[in-house]
C-alpha cells in the first residue's frame, strides 16, 4: 500500500473520548447493558422455537389468529413477543432451502435469526434505533417486530431508501408475513389511489419516506373520504434510518401546483449580464493573485494575504489559487488576514475590490457597490427599488394629484417594486448558479433537464427542483428549457411527518455518532448490536497528499496493485466528477473496472452484486448501492478464519497462511475499500468502511486526502497549514501525521454540528407550520368524514355574527360611535341579513342585545334556506362551502408564509431574533387566517344558489402538480444555535410585492385590505 499501513484505527476510537473509553472498561458501555438486558428475552424465544418445531404448517400458521385473540382479550404485543418472534424464528427454519422469484432474481432462502438478530428484533420493537454492520441482516431482523405488532391490525409500515429496496424486500421478507396468515403490500410511485389505499388496508406496507410522506399531504388535500389512501400512524420501522432521518431531513416534502406564470424568459434575459460579471471577476481575481504573488516574492506577506482573501471571497475555485495556497505559509497568512478583518468588522473593505463577494460555508452570493457600478445605467435601475411606505405618503402629500390619479400613481409604485424586486432575485439565483453549483457535482444534464444530484448518495432525484428559482437559474446557465415555477400546495418536514407515529424505529449500520440528533428530534434511542460474528476488518490511518492530483496518482498505484493481487476493490467518491476522473485514469492504464453514479444507477444492482468477485474494481458515488450486499467470490477470501483478529470462543482455527502471505504488512484477501475523500459526516465514512467485512469477512480501508478537499479547504484549520508548513514535505510526499488526522476529525465534528443546527433550526421553524398544519387538517378531515355539518354551520354563522357586532360596534364605545353603516353592509355582504338600525327598537339595544338580534335574524335567515333547498342539500351546500374555502386560503396561506420565510433573515440585522419574528408574524396571519376562513364560508353558504346538488370542489388535477423534496432555505440561520441569534444569513429578494399580504391593510391607507383595494386592480 502506498506510503506504508501505520497503525489500524478502530471505529470506537473515532467516537470515544479517553474518559468515555476508561469509564466503558470498568461500568460497560450503555450498549452493553441494553444487549445484557434483553438476553433472557433471547433464551425464552429460543424455548418456543424448540416448542414449535413440532408443530405443523398449519398449526404454526393457527398461531397468528390465536395471537390476535388473546390480544383482543386484554394482552399486550410485549406479553407475546417471545412466542411471536418464535413463531417467525421457525417459519424461517420451514422457508430454508425454498427458492423465489423476487423482482425477477431466484432467491434461495438461506436465513434463520441468530440470536443477536432477536436482540436487534427486540430494541426495535421498544421503538429505538438498532445499530447493527452492514451484512448483518437488517431486512430479516425487522420481521419480528414488524410480525408481532401487526397482529394488532392497525398497520405497520416498513420505510426504505428507495421503490426497488421497498419492492424487494416485501417480496422477499413477505414470504414470511403469507406463511404466517398475514397480508403484506408494497407501495410503489407509480401506482393510482384504489391501489395504494389496498396497499395501506394489508397488515404490513413496505415503501419509500418520500411515499408515505406524499400521501399523506395528497389525503390532506382530498376531497372525498374515499379518496384517501392512509389509514393511520400506528409504526413505523425505518431502514438506513440515518439516510432518512438525518439526510433527507434537511430538505422538506412539497406538493406544487401552477402558479399560473409560464414566462421563464426573465431568467434568459439575465444570463447575459451575469456571464458578463463573472467574466469580469475573472479578470479582476486574476490580476489579484498575481499581485499576491509578487508581494509574497518581495517579502510583504500581509499585504499579500489581503489580495488573496480578496481572491478567496471572489473566485475560491480558481485554480491558480488554489496551487499557490498550498505554498509554504501562504495559508496561515490568509487565515490570520481573515480573522483580523472579521474581529475589527472591516470585510467589506476587501469585497471592494470584487464585484460579488462569495461566502462558500454559507451559500451566498452578494453583489457590491463595485458590481452594481460595472453595470450598464439601464441595468443598475434594476437595483433601484422604491420604499412603498414612504412612496405612499409622498403620493398622498401631493396635492396636483386627484384621487384617481394617486390611486394609478400607487398602483405604478406596486408594480415598479415588484418587477424589480423580482429581477434582483433573479440575478442572485443566477450568480449563485455561475459561482456555487458545478456540473456533474450538485446536478447533471440528462435529456436536456437539470437533475439534481444526491450529496449523500449520488443518485438522481428527477422528483426535486431547487427553490426560490435556483432551478431555474441553473437551467438557464445551462441552456436548456427553463420550466415554469411552481406554488406550494401542502408541505411538510420528514421530521413532523414521522413524529405522526405512536412508535417509531430504525435500523442503520452508522447511528451512534448522530445518537444525539436523534433522541433530541424524534426522541428515538439508540443501541449498537454487536456482530454475530468479530469484524475482521482492518481501518488503516488516512494518507493525506498536498494536492488532489497526487492523491488521484497514489490512488491508482493502489488499485493496480490491489487489482494484480486479485483482490476486489471499491472505492468511494463524493461527487460524480471525481468518479468519472478516476474511471479516465484507470482507462489510460488498462484496468477494466465498473462506475457506480448517479448517472449509472439503473445498473445499481447488477454493478453492487459484481464488486466482490477477484480483482474487480468498483467506483461508487458515495453510498450508491447502499441497501445491497457486497458478497465475495471464493477465491477472495484465503481461510474463513482471519488471523489478524483476535481469537474469540467461536473461532475454531486461525489462518495458517498469515506468515506465508505476510498478513501483517498487507491485508491480502477480502473486499478493499478505498475513500478518496472525507466526507463532511463521520458515520457517511463508516458507512463506506464497512461495505468490507460483512458477517465476519476479511477487509481493509483506506482514506487518501488532499489539501485541496473542500472539506479541508472550507474547515481545515490554521493548524493544519502549520503542520503543512513545519514538515516542509515535497511534492509526491505523503503525510501521516496524528495532528492532521485529529483536525480533520475536529473539521468533520464542527461541519456535523453545523448541519444539525440547521435541521433543528428547519424544524423549528416547521413546528409553527405544523401547529398550524393540524388545526387545519383536523378541521378538514372533520367536513369530509362527519355526515352531518348542520351543527358546525350553526356555530359559524353565530361566531361571525358576534365578531362582526363585536368589531364594528365595541363594548367600550357609545353607541353614538358605532359604525353601524359599515356593519349594515358587511350583515348584507356576508349573511344577507340587514338590521334598520335607525329604528327605535334597535336604537335601544346594548352589544350583547345586537349580538343575540344579529344572531336569530341570521339563523332565521338560515333556516328559511334550509326549507327551500331541503336538508339533504343544505348538509352538501355547507361541506362544499368549508371544504371549498379552507383549502382556497390554506394554499394563499402557504404561499405567504414562504414569502414571510424568504426575508425574515433580514431581521436579524435588526438585532432581533428571527425565529422569534416568524413565530409573531406567523401567529398573527394564521388567527387572521381563521377569521377569513369562518367569515368566507358563512358568506358562501347564504350566497350561493343551488339549481342541482353541489360539486365538491376540485383537487388540482395529479398531472398539474408536483411532489417535491426541494432543498431547504436555511431562514436566515448559517452556524450554531448561538449565532443563529445573533446573525442571519442574508437572503436574495424574493417577489417582494406579495410582502402585502391579501388579508394586510393596503398600503395605500384606505383602510381597506389589500385584496379589496389595490390588489384588485393588480390582480
Amino acid at each position: 500500500m502506498q506510503g506504508g499501513l501505520g497503525p489500524p484505527l478502530c471505529e470506537e476510537q473515532e467516537t470515544m473520548t479517553f474518559i468515555e473509553s476508561a469509564l466503558t472498561k470498568i461500568f460497560g458501555s450503555k450498549h452493553d447493558r441494553d444487549v445484557k438486558r434483553i438476553q433472557p428475552l433471547v433464551e425464552l424465544v429460543n424455548q418456543f422455537y424448540e416448542e414449535y418445531q413440532g408443530l405443523t404448517d398449519e398449526q404454526l400458521r393457527a398461531k397468528t389468529e390465536e395471537f390476535k385473540r388473546r390480544l383482543s382479550d386484554g394482552e399486550t404485543v410485549d406479553d407475546l413477543l417471545p412466542e411471536a418472534f418464535a413463531a417467525v424464528k421457525d417459519a424461517c427454519r420451514r422457508l430454508k432451502g425454498r427458492t423465489f422469484d423476487i423482482v425477477g432474481i431466484n432467491y434461495s432462502w438461506d436465513m434463520i435469526p441468530y440470536d443477536v438478530q432477536v436482540v436487534g428484533g427486540a430494541i426495535l420493537h421498544e421503538g429505538k434505533i438498532a445499530e447493527m454492520a452492514t451484512g448483518e441482516g437488517k431486512t430479516l431482523v425487522a420481521t419480528m417486530p414488524i410480525y408481532l405488532n401487526a397482529l394488532e391490525g392497525k398497520g405497520v409500515h416498513l420505510v426504505t431508501v428507495n421503490d426497488y429496496l421497498a419492492l424487494r424486500d416485501s417480496e422477499w421478507m413477505g414470504q414470511i408475513y403469507v406463511f404466517l396468515g398475514l397480508t403484506v403490500g408494497c407501495i410503489q410511485h407509480d401506482m393510482d389511489p384504489p391501489t395504494r389505499r389496498d396497499m395501506y388496508n394489508r397488515d404490513i406496507t413496505y415503501g419509500t419516506n418520500n411515499e408515505f410522506g406524499f400521501d399523506y399531504l395528497r389525503d390532506n388535500m382530498a376531497v372525498r373520504v374515499e379518496d384517501r389512501v392512509q389509514r393511520g400512524f400506528h409504526f413505523a420501522i425505518v431502514d438506513e434510518v440515518d439516510s432518512v432521518l438525518i439526510d433527507e431531513a434537511r430538505t422538506p416534502l412539497i406538493i406544487a401546483g401552477p402558479t399560473g406564470r409560464t414566462d421563464m424568459s426573465r431568467f434568459s434575459d439575465m444570463r447575459e449580464m451575469v456571464e458578463r460579471l463573472n467574466r469580469k471577476q475573472a479578470e479582476i481575481t486574476g490580476r489579484l493573485i498575481e499581485e499576491g504573488e509578487k508581494l509574497f516574492e518581495a517579502g510583504e506577506e500581509y499585504e499579500a494575504a489581503v489580495k488573496l482573501l480578496a481572491v478567496k471571497r471572489g473566485a475560491p475555485k480558481n485554480n491558480r489559487f488554489m496551487k499557490f495556497m498550498k505554498e509554504a505559509g501562504v495559508k496561515r497568512a490568509i487565515q490570520r488576514v481573515e480573522a483580523d478583518f472579521m474581529r475589527d468588522k472591516r470585510l467589506p473593505e476587501i469585497d471592494e475590490h470584487l464585484l460579488f463577494a462569495i461566502d462558500e460555508r454559507d451559500n451566498t452570493i452578494d453583489l457590491t457597490d463595485n458590481g452594481l457600478n460595472s453595470l450598464r445605467p439601464d441595468e443598475q435601475a434594476l437595483f433601484e427599488i422604491p420604499d412603498i411606505g414612504t412612496g405612499v405618503a409622498e403620493i398622498d402629500e401631493r396635492e396636483d394629484l386627484d384621487d384617481i390619479q394617486k390611486a394609478k400613481a400607487k398602483n405604478d409604485l406596486f408594480n415598479v417594486h415588484a418587477e424589480r424586486s423580482e429581477k434582483v432575485h433573479i440575478v442572485s439565483q443566477l450568480l449563485k448558479a455561475y459561482s456555487l453549483y458545478e456540473k456533474d457535482v450538485e446536478y447533471v444534464v440528462q435529456d436536456g433537464k437539470v437533475v439534481i444530484v444526491d450529496e449523500f448518495t449520488g443518485r438522481l432525484m428527477p422528483g426535486r427542483r431547487y427553490s426560490e428559482g435556483l432551478h431555474q437559474a441553473i437551467e438557464a446557465k445551462e441552456k436548456v428549457t427553463i420550466e415554469a415555477e411552481t406554488q406550494t400546495l401542502a408541505t411538510i418536514t420528514l421530521q413532523n411527518y414521522f413524529r405522526l407515529y405512536k412508535k417509531l424505529a430504525g435500523m442503520t449500520g452508522t447511528a451512534v455518532t448522530e445518537a444525539g440528533e436523534f433522541y433530541e428530534i424524534y426522541k428515538l434511542d439508540v443501541t449498537a448490536i454487536p456482530t454475530n460474528d468479530p469484524v475482521r476488518r482492518i481501518d488503516y490511518e488516512d494518507v493525506i497528499y498536498r494536492t488532489r492530483r497526487e492523491k488521484y496518482n497514489a490512488i491508482i498505484e493502489e488499485i493496480a496493485a490491489q487489482h494484480n493481487a486479485g483482490r476486489p476493490v471499491l472505492v468511494g467518491t463524493v461527487s460524480v466528477e471525481a468518479s468519472e476522473t478516476l474511471s479516465r485514469m484507470l482507462k489510460r492504464v488498462g484496468i477494466p473496472h465498473a462506475v457506480l453514479n448517479a448517472k449509472y444507477h439503473q445498473q445499481e444492482a447488477e454493478i453492487v452484486a459484481r464488486a466482490g468477485e477477484p480483482g474487480h474494481v468498483t467506483i461508487a458515488t458515495n453510498m450508491a448501492g447502499r441497501g445491497t450486499d457486497i458478497k465475495l467470490g471464493g477465491s477472495v477470501v484465503k481461510h474463513h478464519n482471519c488471523a489478524l483478529v483476535l481469537k474469540t470462543e467461536k473461532i475454531d482455527e486461525a489462518c495458517p497462511l498469515i506468515d506465508e502471505l505476510k498478513c501483517p504488512d498487507a491485508v491480502p484477501c477480502g473486499l478493499h475499500i478505498i475513500g478518496t475523500e472525507r466526507h463532511e459526516a463521520r458515520r457517511i465514512d463508516r458507512q463506506l468502511r464497512g461495505r468490507a467485512g460483512r458477517q465476519g469477512d476479511p477487509g481493509s480501508s483506506r482514506f487518501y486526502l488532499s489539501l485541496e478537499d473542500d472539506l479541508m479547504r472550507l474547515f481545515g484549520s490554521e493548524r493544519i497549514a502549520g503542520i503543512m508548513d513545519r514538515l516542509g514535505l515535497q511534492e509526491g510526499e505523503v503525510i501521516e501525521h496524528s495532528m492532521v488526522t485529529s483536525a480533520i476529525e475536529r473539521a468533520q465534528k464542527r461541519v456535523e454540528g453545523q448541519n444539525f443546527g440547521i435541521r433543528k433550526h428547519l424544524l423549528e421553524y416547521d413546528n409553527v407550520m405544523n401547529q398550524q398544519r393540524e388545526v387545519i387538517y383536523n378541521r378538514r378531515a372533520m367536513c369530509l368524514e362527519q355526515d352531518d355539518l348542520r351543527e358546525e354551520a350553526l356555530g359559524l354563522i353565530e361566531a361571525v355574527a358576534e365578531r362582526l357586532v363585536s368589531q364594528y360596534c365595541p363594548a367600550d364605545a357609545a353607541p353614538d360611535a358605532w359604525d353601524t353603516t359599515a356593519l349594515r353592509l358587511e350583515l348584507i355582504k356576508n349573511m344577507m341579513v340587514d338590521i334598520p338600525f335607525d329604528s327605535p327598537e334597535v336604537k335601544e339595544l346594548n352589544q350583547a342585545g345586537l349580538i343575540e338580534k344579529v344572531k336569530s335574524k341570521a339563523l332565521a335567515v338560515h333556516a328559511n334556506k334550509e326549507l327551500a333547498l331541503t336538508p339533504e342539500l343544505m348538509r352538501q351546500l355547507e361541506r362544499f362551502a368549508m371544504l371549498r374555502v379552507i383549502d382556497e386560503r390554506w394554499k394563499e396561506h402557504l404561499y405567504e408564509m414562504d414569502q414571510l420565510k424568504t426575508g425574515i433573515g433580514l431581521r436579524a440585522y435588526g438585532q432581533r431574533d428571527p425565529l422569534i419574528e416568524y413565530k409573531k408574524e406567523a401567529y398573527a396571519m394564521f388567527s387572521q387566517l381563521m377569521d377569513t376562513i369562518d367569515t368566507e364560508t358563512v358568506e358562501m353558504i347564504y350566497r350561493l344558489q343551488i339549481s342541482q346538488p353541489p360539486p365538491m370542489p376540485e383537487a388540482v388535477p395529479t398531472r398539474r402538480m408536483e411532489a417535491i423534496h426541494a432543498e431547504a432555505s436555511s431562514l436566515g440561520y448559517s452556524g450554531n444555535d448561538e449565532e443563529a441569534r445573533t446573525a442571519g444569513k442574508k437572503q436574495p429578494v424574493r417577489r417582494v410585492d406579495t410582502k402585502v399580504g391579501r388579508n394586510d391593510p393596503c398600503p395605500c391607507g384606505s383602510g381597506k385590505k389589500y385584496k379589496k383595494c389595490h390588489g384588485a386592480v393588480t390582480g
